[in-house]
């Protein structure tokens, strides 16, 4: 009797189990089905307002009571002062329809952490076209770029995004704190100016591919291979096949071809650069760089947008895709997987035995 009365727990246990996941897996499809269509936003921070609040909680924790209600004083009197010559612009403009007024430039500043495969520019496309339909030759976008480069189309693509900028004559300015090397570069170079951090890495004008390949292990355990293409050279190389001198000359062609646009690239948008100096494939950096004259000034990002604090009205552009349900659930998932694993090698390593 006790046996069956434990039989029939655990059989509970087991029913309510399975109907929780069929509970949750229907809620995962639901919301996969829901958010299928769904875009990304545009998310937007006032940069100037947090460069500013900074300033005023340093600048009243330093102050004197008596030196605060000064300056709390003179601030209302310069408020007060500028509320009036509002007041009369605004009137001015009235009567005068014709007269442009002009707006507080602008500097639009966008982050660029790219990808081996450059996915990123995914929502580089959304931000400068949402920058396109305001911005004017008076205001600034301001690239904070990362990338160590990768795949030739993707970052061939994100340099064209950029390239948008340009094509409108808006002014663009490329920061790198850490790195912008191969198509990193590629991106940077359409800038109209270059910033650099003293020990951020610049250059890497090559092309460079690796292929393992496995035919001698195949052919040790009596494994064929077959590949059948239409086109003397649709495969020059492959990963399993055995390589000809013929295709592996093909292949290097290729490479050489795809170096040769990299350069022309890169002599379009910086022509006063030694081409054939800094296109070796090497890496630099900051204060080399700008030796060389692949960047124009040695400054991170943070002294730049500080510094331009006070004359433009600063707005960081984030375009983000919410994550739907499905993806949040494998991200925990992931998460959890992580911590237990980590957990049971660092056990492991502390009991050995």
């Amino acid at each position: 009797m006790e046996f069956l009365y434990e039989y029939g727990l655990f059989l509970a246990k087991v029913v309510t189990f399975v109907i929780a996941v069929v509970v949750i897996v229907a809620l995962i499809a639901s919301s996969a089905m829901k958010q299928g269509g769904k875009k990304g936003e545009l998310e937007l921070t006032d940069l100037s307002e947090e460069f500013s609040e900074v300033e005023e909680d340093i600048t009243h924790y330093l102050l004197t009571k008596d030196e605060l209600k000064e300056k709390e004083k003179k601030e209302k009197k310069i408020a007060k002062e500028k509320a009036k010559a509002d007041k009369k612009l605004a009137k001015t403009k009235g009567d005068n329809k014709d007269e442009v007024v002009k707006a507080e430039p602008k500097i639009f500043v966008l982050d660029f952490n790219g990808s081996v495969d450059a996915r990123e520019v995914t929502g580089l496309r959304e931000e400068i076209s949402a920058i396109l339909t305001v911005a004017t030759p008076e205001d600034e976008v301001f690239l904070r770029l990362e990338s160590g480069g990768g795949m030739v189309h993707g970052y061939g693509l994100a340099s064209s995004q950029l390239d948008r900028l340009r094509q409108h004559n808006i002014p663009l300015t490329a920061s790198v704190d850490k790195v912008a090397a191969s198509g990193g570069y590629m991106m940077a170079c359409v800038a109209n100016k270059i910033i650099s951090a003293p020990f951020a890495i610049l250059g890497s004008i090559g092309v460079i591919a690796q292929v393992p390949n496995f035919h001698k292990l195949l052919k040790k355990n009596d494994i064929d291979y077959e590949q059948f293409t239409a086109g003397e050279f649709k495969r020059t190389v492959t990963m399993f096949g055995e390589n000809t001198e013929k295709g592996r000359e093909k292949f290097n062609e290729e490479l050489e071809e795809t170096h040769i646009l990299f350069k022309n690239f890169v002599r379009e948008h910086r022509p006063s650069l030694d081409i054939d100096k800094v296109a070796t494939g090497e890496h630099w950096f900051g204060s080399t760089a700008k030796e060389l004259g692949l960047v124009d000034e040695i400054q991170t990002s943070d002294d730049y947008l500080q510094s331009r604090s006070k004359s433009h009205k600063i707005i960081a552009l984030k375009y983000a895709t919410k994550k739907s349900l499905a993806e949040k659930f494998s991200h925990a998932a992931s998460l959890s997987f992580d911590n237990i694993f980590s957990k049971l090698w660092q056990n492991n390593r502390i009991f050995p035995g």
